[in-house]
């Protein structure tokens, strides 16, 4: 296992990768990696992303507190919505927040990727449900996330950017990567004339694919399996009818009906 100091160079390098792919401008962003269930690393708040070095990286605990900071660094004003992540998600052992530019520009007009168009983003990233708005550094968008965190490992955080998380900090960054290559694809496919669909028929084939494979993680494949294949959207397979945007109402809608099944099954 990593030390310390060797995960602070990771975030460093991953915080590079994600400014030198043009997913941050200026100071935006943040990153962050579970050390143990009471100590977190992060980012600093007020710094480039692509030139941070491991002593500005920060020390906090799981409530976001600061646990430790060098000379002026201090933990980002974003932890918050980090600490939602890791509290709902036992499994997740790091975050990345960024400003995608083809993932924001669909966050910025209210457009969910949900449209199955190939093979990895279906098997591997599945669809990244739209949070709804808030207000920067408040409850506001940790409180906006959590009905997500149960069924997916990605999110878009309306007129705001993306929130990725995984396993570890590479998985958690490489997650990103899809969501802005599938975002960037989808996009450019739209400007042709609009993508075409797997059929649901070709979708399930993938989801089998994916649960042979037993990746880590959350996924529209697990909530159409725990509703019988009655999800009402929450699945490609259930958004795979050409219109394929699933609203707010109707992720509510979903996450509602699982929350019912689970609690009558625990009963």
């Amino acid at each position: 296992m990593a030390n310390e100091y060797e995960i602070k160079k990771q975030i460093c390098d991953i915080g590079k990768r994600i400014y030198d792919r043009n997913m941050v401008a200026a100071n935006d962003g943040n990153i962050s990696v579970k050390l143990n269930d009471h100590e977190f690393l992060c980012t600093p708040t007020g710094v480039s992303k692509g030139f941070m070095t491991p002593e500005y990286i920060c020390k906090v605990d799981e409530n976001g507190n600061c646990l430790q900071a060098n000379g002026n660094f201090r933990p980002s004003s974003e932890i918050k919505m980090h600490m939602r992540v890791y509290k709902c998600r036992p499994d997740v052992g790091a975050v990345v927040h960024a400003h995608p530019t083809f993932a924001t520009s669909f966050a910025i007009a209210g457009i969910p990727l949900t449209q199955p168009i190939m093979p990895e983003a279906v098997i591997a990233l599945g669809c990244v449900p739209i949070a709804e708005y808030g207000t920067p550094s408040t409850m506001e968008i940790p409180d906006n996330v959590e009905k997500y965190l149960p069924y997916y490992d990605a999110v878009l955080l309306e007129s705001h950017g993306a929130l990725t998380w995984s396993v570890d900090l590479l998985a958690a960054y490489h997650k990103m990567e899809s969501v802005e290559f599938y975002a960037e694809l989808l996009y450019k496919s739209r400007q042709l004339g609009g993508p075409k669909e797997f059929d649901k028929e070709q979708i399930q084939k993938l989801y089998e694919i994916r649960r042979q494979m037993g990746l880590p993680g959350k996924h529209p494949a697990d909530m159409c399996a725990e509703l019988g294949g009655q999800c009402g959207g929450g699945c490609h397979s259930c958004t795979s009818t050409k219109t394929s945007e699933v609203s707010s109402t109707d992720i509510e809608k979903i996450v509602a009906e699982v929350t019912k099944k689970i609690l009558t099954q625990m009963k």
